[in-house]
């Protein structure tokens, strides 16, 4: 039996190859799902002629952040932002889930939990759309578009824009495989 002193050599050439090119794949994978994202946030805000639209993915069991943010002014950023722990919950999770879309006008007369109400003002919210980015493993993310100088009607054409946009985004081959 001979040993080819360059064929050990030429494996981990083409491991080393093979591994950059699934590198080099997801890098690809990864900026197409985010463009994506941007402009999808971007036309919303737009076309709402809201203060922001956000996208808050969820990385645990109904643990998350802000991703993706589209602005009117950068002092509306809340980029990075995770939810309140105890207000997000598995009842709230079911809800979304099962497709809720939540529409709030004006959070100071809404009826809804005072934890809610906090997190809301805390990050100047004043009137938020709210619907759900759902995979076939479950609830990807929520899509949120926020108006912060008052109070905000929302149309159904509004709320037909949103779950359209996140539509898709679940459909989205780079985010199924996130």
């Amino acid at each position: 039996m001979q040993i080819h002193p360059h064929s050990k050599l030429n494996q981990n050439h083409n491991r080393r190859e093979q591994g950059l090119q699934n590198l080099l794949d997801r890098l690809v994978k990864k900026m197409q799902r985010d463009e994506l994202v941007r402009q999808t946030t971007n036309q919303l805000r737009e076309s709402l002629q809201v203060d922001r639209v956000v996208l808050y993915y969820f990385y645990g069991q109904w643990e998350g952040q802000v991703t993706f943010e589209s602005l009117s002014s950068k002092e509306f950023s809340i980029l990075g932002s995770t939810g309140p722990d105890d207000c997000f919950n598995n009842k709230y999770a079911a809800l979304y889930l099962a497709g809720r879309v939540r529409a709030i006008a004006d959070i100071e007369l809404e009826p809804i939990e005072s934890c809610h109400r906090d997190f809301l003002s805390s990050m100047q919210v004043r009137a938020n759309l709210v619907v759900p980015i759902l995979i076939p493993r479950g609830l990807w993310g929520l899509l949120a578009a926020h108006h912060c100088q008052g109070p905000h009607n929302w149309s159904p054409l509004d709320i037909e824009m949103m779950q359209t946009a996140a539509q898709t985004l679940a459909t989205d081959p780079n985010i199924l495989e996130s």
